[in-house]
């Protein structure tokens, strides 16, 4: 569910993501297997201000169980 997520956060572009990072959101889902989840995804610059920027996603059972949720990441790169 982690890697659907991320597929679909990454298809925003630089150029719309670099006014708002950084950034985040949580929000609640169902995982195909019907489990509650909460889905975590955030940009931050990767490494400086002004380039790359890390989409990282988390999928996870709850608070109690944020360390041992699902975590995926890609660069969107600034070129």
């Amino acid at each position: 569910m982690a890697r659907d997520e991320l597929s679909r956060a990454v298809t925003l572009s630089w150029r719309d993501l670099k006014a708002i990072v950084p950034w985040g959101d949580t929000f609640e889902g169902v995982s195909p297997a019907g489990r509650y989840v909460e889905v975590e995804r955030s940009y931050i610059w990767a490494s400086e201000e002004g380039g790359d920027i890390l989409c990282e996603v988390t999928v996870y059972g709850g608070p109690s169980r944020y360390d041992a949720g699902e975590r995926v990441s890609r660069i969107i790169s600034r070129a």
